[in-house]
């Protein structure tokens, strides 16, 4: 397995459509940014569910997902489902957020999401964040839209397990949909584990990088 080593990260964007989309796609990812470095700051956007109590699991989950970060938090109320007729108002919103932050990462659904709200997500984060590293997390769901990953965060079995009990901790109003489970959050890290020569990990599809070769 070839590594791709990033430089020190300080602040991360973190953009989900949905209230744990970001905790579902990459909370392995999170609890391993944050443990390693204090004080990390995240700036994260989630499109819908902002007034209701899915914008309050999501903010004390994200809270247990990125321990000792500072982090900033907006949800806002687009309806769930509807995000294609929201289009402008989520543009203006991206480029708001955009202005507020200057994260050295930028996190996203990945583009070949077959949800039209992960899709139209993945598809404008790009154009706001033109000069960033984007990597696109995948959100498992019922849908057969699993990807092909390009890029692996390793995570060892403590932290996949602890992901899978803050999931349901925090999030009890999806606890009831059939794949809402420790099986399903474990099987998928485990097998991204398995491509990756880990015990569990996280993927993610990256669509374009620029590298450096032969630095100073």
């Amino acid at each position: 397995m070839i590594p791709l080593i990033a430089a020190s990260v300080a602040e991360i964007a973190v953009l989900g459509a949905h209230c744990d989309d970001i905790a579902i796609g990459m909370g392995a990812t999170l609890l391993t940014l944050a443990r390693r470095r204090p004080g990390l700051r995240v700036h994260a956007l989630v499109l819908s569910g902002g007034g209701t109590e899915r914008e309050a699991e999501e903010r004390a989950a994200l809270a247990d997902f990125c321990p000792g970060a500072a982090l900033a938090l907006t949800v806002l109320d687009i309806p769930d489902g509807r995000a294609p007729a929201h289009w402008d108002r989520i543009k203006n919103a991206l480029a708001v957020f955009r202005v507020g932050c200057a994260p050295d990462l930028v996190f996203a659904p990945q583009r070949g999401d077959a949800h039209q709200d992960h899709r139209l997500l993945a598809e404008l984060t790009p154009t706001e964040f033109r000069d960033h590293l984007v990597l696109g997390y995948e959100i498992l769901k019922w849908e057969t839209d699993t990807p092909r990953p390009t890029v692996f965060q390793p995570v060892s079995v403590d932290l996949a397990e602890e992901k899978a009990r803050l999931l349901h901790k925090h999030y009890p109003s999806q606890t009831g949909r059939d794949w809402f489970d420790e099986a399903a959050f474990t099987g998928l890290s485990r097998l991204r584990g398995v491509q990756s020569r880990s015990r569990h990990a996280e993927a993610f599809v990256l669509d374009k990088a620029v590298i450096e070769l032969g630095g100073n």
